[in-house]
């Protein structure tokens, strides 16, 4: 496996060891930054649209109240099967989508992860990263 770009161009692209670990079924983890500069990380559903990384949550929770302050992430993600093979990005929010739109990104989601549409049908957003720094190793 070879590192991906760890210095952003003005139009990143992902590399494919950084896309295949987040459009596998693998669990990820985003750091956001809390009103006291803390950091809080949670594990997520994640997958990728073009060169842009894409997770969901509640439009209430924790991880979107950080966001609406400070759309600064940092996401990693390692393989389910080989836990030695990881990615990380660092990125900030750019958009949000919901909606129909939102519900068919979120349900392609789910259905990687557990094999059928989303089972709460009120109450998430997808949220859309543009990566400033992605790579892939493995040890």
């Amino acid at each position: 496996m070879s590192c991906g770009t760890r210095d952003r161009p003005k139009d990143m692209t992902l590399t494919d060891d950084v896309r295949a670990l987040l459009d596998a079924p693998n669990i990820a983890h985003l750091a956001t930054v809390l009103p006291d500069g803390g950091p809080h990380s949670v594990p997520i559903w994640v997958g990728t649209e073009d060169d842009r990384v894409l997770f969901l949550t509640s439009p209430g929770s924790r991880k979107a109240r950080n966001l609406a302050r400070d759309p600064r992430v940092s996401l990693s993600v390692a393989d389910r099967e080989r836990p030695n093979v990881m990615a990380h990005v660092r990125g900030h929010v750019v958009q949000t989508i919901d909606g129909d739109e939102g519900w068919a990104i979120i349900d392609r989601l789910s259905e990687r992860y557990i094999g059928q549409p989303y089972p709460l049908r009120e109450d998430r957003v997808v949220y859309v990263v543009e990566p400033d720094r992605a790579w892939a190793q493995e040890f």
